[in-house]
């Protein structure tokens, strides 16, 4: 009985020890060995539809290969606001914990730079690189620290003097105070959403503020400063992240990176979303299928003309168009095509180039330089419609000044050699045709005669101008 119960602590003593042992073993593992994959998805330049694409994309492609982290490295200097909204929807719609990471060093994230950054689960930047400058750009409202009309009169007409006697705002005013207002409220919410300074927040967007690495951290905007994605990824080791309405703990040291390189349609579209090459796809698609249907058959015209109008348009409804700006180079395109099938000595022409020009200056809606149609393009697209224009023109006008080639006009005054003829009336053959004719003088085949009238069917032939001896053309 004793050596049975010596034999069992034996026994268990020893699957004591072959447990942790185990233990031990598996933890030594997990810590040698990444925890998991971090995709770091880079974003340079202006936000743009490109961008909203992209980022779409690597949270889906992280999702997929169940990624622990995506780290969006910013170096961006703002961008449309219509593709900041949608790339923040994604971050706050993403399964997978989105990291902001403002690098390398003397890179910014300003504007819509700022926003994303505020938008993301966690914030971190590289030594000696800003964030900030978030003021929405557009007519009328400047990065100034002035306070908005309607700040000034705050303290009561008792104490400002505001009362009836303030001026009335005007529309344009009106309209960048609401701009103005609706980003602070927009950029308020992240901050508070993500537990970040929201008071800044706001001065980055009234005041146009900006932040270096250390300040930011310093005040509560960011959480990290990182000098490369290993450091970053040992600081987020730990850290709690919500994701709607879990919580889940980051697990990424030791972890290994993954660039997400964009796809051929991004690439494509980061070309065509540039609102220049927008336009100058647009001129190539209306001249080509212009020239298509003016030479029916020719194939070539057509086809590149379809393709580049397809390109043109997809990239333009990316952008925040001017309704204004898209009629008058519409209208300028009509009238400049229509010159040449109705001629108005150049009013139409003129007057559509001039059209083609302002729609095209106002195209695109928004202050975003990087967005903006560049002058050069807009007059080099002018000229070349200009040029197609002066071809017309004189197309037109060459033929306005040649002979009459089919009708009764060219038939007057034309030759014509006596097929048949008997008494006052035969057949005459002119302009390659046998034609019934009727004369007073007496004829006789292979006479060459003068057409001096029409009279419905039957041409009318006048004096013989020479006499041949020669066999009929009937039937040549």
């Amino acid at each position: 009985m004793v050596k049975q119960r010596q034999i069992f602590r034996f026994f268990l003593v020893l699957g004591i020890a072959l447990l942790s042992l185990n233990y031990f073993t598996g933890t030594q593992g997990q810590e040698s060995n990444p925890s998991g994959l971090a995709l770091v998805a880079p974003i340079e330049g202006p936000i743009g539809p490109a961008t909203v694409r992209y980022i779409k994309n690597a949270i889906e492609e992280a999702r997929l290969q169940n990624a622990e982290i995506l780290i969006l490295r910013l170096n961006t200097p703002g961008g449309l606001v219509i593709s900041t909204r949608e790339i923040i929807t994604a971050i706050l719609d993403s399964p997978v914990p989105v990291i902001g990471y403002v690098a390398p060093s003397g890179a910014h994230a300003a504007s819509a730079g700022t926003f994303i950054m505020y938008a993301t689960h966690v914030a971190a930047m590289a030594p000696a690189t800003n964030l900030g400058a978030a003021t929405p750009v557009a007519i009328g409202v400047t990065p100034s620290g002035d306070p908005a009309p309607e700040e000034e009169g705050q303290g009561g007409d008792e104490e400002n003097g505001a009362g009836e006697d303030q001026p009335t705002p005007s529309n344009a005013e009106a309209l960048d105070r609401k701009s103005m207002n609706d980003a602070v409220a927009w950029i308020r919410s992240l901050a508070e959403l993500r537990g970040r300074n929201a008071d800044w927040a706001e001065a980055a967007v009234r005041e146009a503020a900006s932040l270096s690495a250390n300040q930011a951290l310093e005040q509560n905007v960011i959480e990290i400063i990182a000098v490369d994605l290993e450091t970053l990824a040992n600081s987020l080791d730990g850290l709690e992240v919500t994701l709607g309405r879990d919580v889940r703990v980051l697990n990424t040291k030791g972890i290994s990176f993954s660039e997400f390189e964009p796809g051929v349609l991004t690439k494509i579209l980061a070309i065509i979303s540039n609102p220049n090459i927008a336009l100058i796809l647009m001129m190539v698609g209306v001249y080509g299928v212009f020239f298509e249907f003016a030479n029916p058959g020719s194939i070539g015209p057509g086809v590149v003309g379809a393709i580049a109008l397809i390109l043109a348009l997809y990239a333009l409804n990316q952008l925040p168009l001017n309704t204004a700006g898209v009629i008058l180079i519409l209208l300028g395109i009509g009238f400049m095509i229509a010159e040449g099938f109705t001629p108005t000595m150049g009013v139409l022409g003129v007057g559509g180039l001039v059209a083609f020009v302002f729609g095209a200056a106002m195209l695109v809606d928004t202050d975003v330089p990087e967005f903006q149609m560049s002058w050069s393009v807009i007059l080099g697209t002018a000229a070349v419609s200009g040029a197609v224009f002066i071809l017309l023109m004189g197309f037109v006008w060459r033929a306005h000044r040649r002979p009459v080639a089919t009708g009764a006009e060219h038939l007057m005054g034309a030759e014509a050699q006596v097929l048949e003829w008997r008494d006052k009336s035969g057949f005459v053959w002119a302009e390659g045709e046998r034609w019934q004719a009727r004369g007073t003088a007496p004829l006789k085949p292979g006479n060459t005669v003068k057409i001096t009238a029409l009279d419905g069917l039957t041409v009318v032939v006048g004096e013989i101008k020479k006499s041949s001896s020669g066999k009929s053309k009937k039937g040549a």
